[in-house]
């Protein structure tokens, strides 16, 4: 069974909106994963925008089950690696200005500084995963820098879903593929959701785990929390 992992950082954003605590993100990952959730994922931006410093460190002994924290390798971003220790560090090429995360990296163009990156963060005894595209060039890459996982943006397929299916998950067939064969574990994320989650998860063979926040939580404020992480490991059994 591929393993959910609830990205809260929406939860910080409602309560950023208000100021205080509310909700309380730390009891909301309590929660998710009281309800099922195999993980818990936070992306701490520099800019404090939904999930903060605090927030990383107030999770940190409350998170059982496996803790991701996302974020571009900055001297910030690995003060909290290194501090925190979680299961999971996985690296996205985000710099501080963006939205969201909207690509992957290039493993290749920037072999030596993720190489550096990986083995540090692997010293601390803790997995590594770097978020990338469909393009086999840097699935090769991916390995070559020393990385554990790789996280598949699956923004692209997301997109073209409603128009072919098929077509839209081709290239992710082959991606997955070409990562296992290279010893590569797999994750993948963003966009996903109740509707096209089910398909992804069929498509593509040893699919570890997928990280989802804005779709689930979106779901949640009409079906709540309990009952949208049921229905989302319903579609990964």
């Amino acid at each position: 069974m591929t393993k959910l992992s609830v990205n809260i950082n929406k939860v910080a954003t409602i309560r950023n909106a208000r100021g205080g605590n509310i909700p309380n993100v730390r009891q909301f990952a309590i929660d998710c994963e009281k309800f099922g959730a195999e993980g818990i994922t936070i992306h701490p931006r520099p800019d404090e925008r939904h999930i903060t410093t605090q927030d990383v460190y107030d999770l940190k002994d409350v998170v059982k089950t496996e803790f991701n924290i996302e974020g571009y390798p900055d001297k910030r971003f690995m003060k909290i690696i290194k501090e925190v220790r979680p299961t999971q560090a996985t690296l996205v090429p985000d710099p501080p200005n963006v939205l969201t995360s909207d690509e992957g990296w290039d493993t290749v163009k920037h072999s030596e500084f993720l190489t550096s990156i990986c083995k540090q963060i692997s010293d601390w005894g803790v997995r590594t995963a770097i978020f990338v595209d469909t393009n086999l060039e840097n699935i090769k890459g991916a390995k070559a820098v020393g990385v554990d996982r790789i996280e598949l943006y699956t923004g692209p397929y997301a997109e073209n879903y409603p128009n072919d299916k098929h077509a839209a998950v081709k290239n992710y067939i082959l991606a997955a593929e070409l990562a296992h064969e290279l010893g590569l574990e797999i994750n993948a994320g963003h966009d996903l959701s109740l509707e096209n989650l089910k398909f992804f998860k069929q498509s593509i063979a040893h699919l570890k785990e997928v990280s989802i926040g804005h779709a689930l939580i979106s779901d949640a404020l009409y079906l709540g929390i309990e009952e949208t992480i049921r229905r989302y490991k319903g579609l990964l059994l």
